[in-house]
This record gives C-alpha cells, structure tokens and sequence, in this order.
C-alpha cells in the first residue's frame, strides 16, 4: 500500500507520522499520480505546528502543498493527460506521499528535462514572488528590491523581474549574495546602514519593493525609498499593512487573494517549468530526505536551510 506522512495534534515536527493509505480511484475531474519529490516549505511547519490558522483537526491530516510525479491514472472529465506523463503538482494537499489524487487544474505537465526534484521546488515559492510582481506591474525602467534575495522567494523574485526588465537590489548576508548576483541583483548587506546603501546602490531611485523578511528594516527602508506605497509589498507583515499603508499577499494576507492573483499564482507554474527546461530560471536545491524523514525536514525548513528540502518518496 502507498504511505503518506500525517498529523493528529499541533505541535512539534514529531507529531508527524508515516501511515498507509488506500490506493484510491480518481474521480471526474481528478488525476492519480505517483508522486516522486515534495516540495517542502515553511507554510507546512507553520500549519502543522498550529502558528498558523487552519480549523481544527479531527481526523488524520495530510500535509504538503508542491510535488512532482507520474500520472498514473486518469479520471472521467480530464484533458490533456495520459498515465505515463511527468507533471508537477502545485496549490493542492497532501503531497507528501507515495500517490496522491488531485483535481486536474492543480497538476501541470512537466518538460522531460525537468527533473521531479525541481519542478517540487517551484510551487508556493514560484507562484508567490510571480503574482506578486504581477501585481506590482514590475517591468522596464522599475527597480525593485527584494529584502531577502537569497531565499526561494526572493531567488524567484529577482529572476523574473530580471527577465521582465528591471533592475534589482536584493538584500542578503555576506555568505549568500555571491549566488544572487549569479542571478542578475545588486546585493547590499542586511543591517545598520541599510537604507543609505540602498540608496547609493540605487542612485535613480527605487521604485518598487518585496519584503520576504518581515524586519524593521526591511520594511523602513522601502517606506524611505519608494514614493508609491502601493508598490510595496510585504509577505510577513499582514498585522499591521494597513497601518503603514501597504500591500500584504500570502502568509502576510489578512484577505483571501483575489480571482486576478490566484490566477497570476496559476501562470506561474508553466511558464517557470518553460524557464526551467530552458536554461532561463535557476532552483537552487537543497538537502533531499527519505519521506520517513518529514519531521526532520520541517524542522530544517523552519530553522533555515540553503537550497529548497525536497523529500523523495
């Protein structure tokens, strides 16, 4: 029988435990899949340890929003797939597991050159820094900075607006700026002083911003820098975006997202995929850990890791 990882209480990365599952049927509009990485991402330790709002849970619950696989079987209703096709799967529940079934509209197909390893990566980190340059109109003769340009968010941040025509000035500790720059950013370094080397990074001016950190600074220096605050954008901040007069998007979001930013989220994924088997969007990987292993991995995710933890199944 394939296995899944679950949970029945809140609390530490220990709570979650390895359990068969039935080999299920896919319904109509529904796809099985054999999954083959999954991505693992700071919102799975937040739901799983309770930081995060989610109901309450009364029975066995699965975790994992990003994978990658095979499809196995395909449900009445379904388009444009056949078992046997590589996909990635993204904005679903559950993927960590052997085997999974998921509505169609949540799985992509997966250039061959893709590995399942990268195409888990890209999920929640792709679709949050994509739609939310989409909603800052980030393009030629903007530059933006990113607070945290080393992360997956912010990596993914500063590749588009690369591609898109702007300039970036990324945030990022000394250890880690050599691969933002790799990425096309002007890196300052966090701390004291920010806002003056930004500004002397900048001497035109910045335009937009995305905060993926969640500090004072962080969030000053775009206040400082840039005279449009609806062009900042915080995914840390949502308690008080409002009172500083900016944007919050996902984590940060007191709202749900609008049927515009839940569809850019969608775009992103193929298009990033297309990047990907081009050679034009780097995943920066990171430790890759048994499915057995699901607590360590949340509890390395938590605490910080270089590259994205993927779990194989």
């Amino acid at each position: 029988m394939p296995h899944a990882v679950v949970y029945t209480e809140f609390g530490a990365p220990e709570v979650l435990r390895m359990v068969e599952i039935p080999s299920g049927r896919p319904g109509p509009g529904q796809l099985r899949i054999r999954v083959e990485a999954a991505g693992v991402n700071p919102v799975d330790a937040k739901l799983r340890s309770g930081r995060r709002a989610s109901p309450p849970i009364h029975e066995p619950r699965r975790t994992g929003a990003d994978g990658a696989g095979v499809v196995v079987e395909v449900g009445p209703e379904v388009d444009g797939f056949r078992p046997g096709l590589p996909v990635a799967v993204f904005d679903t529940l559950g993927t960590y597991a052997d085997e999974i079934i998921v509505p169609a509209p949540s799985v992509v197909p997966r250039p061959p050159s893709v590995s399942a390893a990268q195409a888990a990566a890209l999920g929640v980190p792709a679709g949050t820094a994509y739609q939310s340059l989409r909603s800052l109109r980030v393009g030629p003769g903007d530059t933006l900075l990113v607070h945290g340009g080393s992360g997956a968010v912010g990596r993914a941040a500063v590749q588009y607006a690369v591609l898109w025509g702007a300039r970036v000035i990324a945030t990022s500790s000394d250890r880690r700026a050599p691969g933002v720059r790799e990425l096309g950013a002007t890196t300052v370094p966090y701390g004291e002083g920010l806002t003056d080397r930004v500004r002397d990074a900048a001497p035109e001016g910045i335009t937009a911003a995305l905060d993926c950190v969640g500090t004072d600074e962080a969030v000053q220096t775009p206040l400082e820098l840039v005279a449009d605050r609806s062009r900042i954008v915080t995914l840390v901040r949502g308690a008080d975006a409002d009172e500083l007069g900016i944007r919050a998007f996902r984590g940060g979001s007191p709202r749900p997202l609008t049927a515009q930013e839940a569809a850019w989220r969608r775009e992103a994924i193929p298009v990033t995929l297309g990047l990907v088997a081009a050679g034009a969007f780097s995943v920066e990987l990171g430790p890759a850990l048994p499915l057995s292993d699901a607590p360590d991995a949340q509890r390395m995710v938590a605490e910080g890791t270089d590259g994205k933890i993927v779990l194989l199944p």
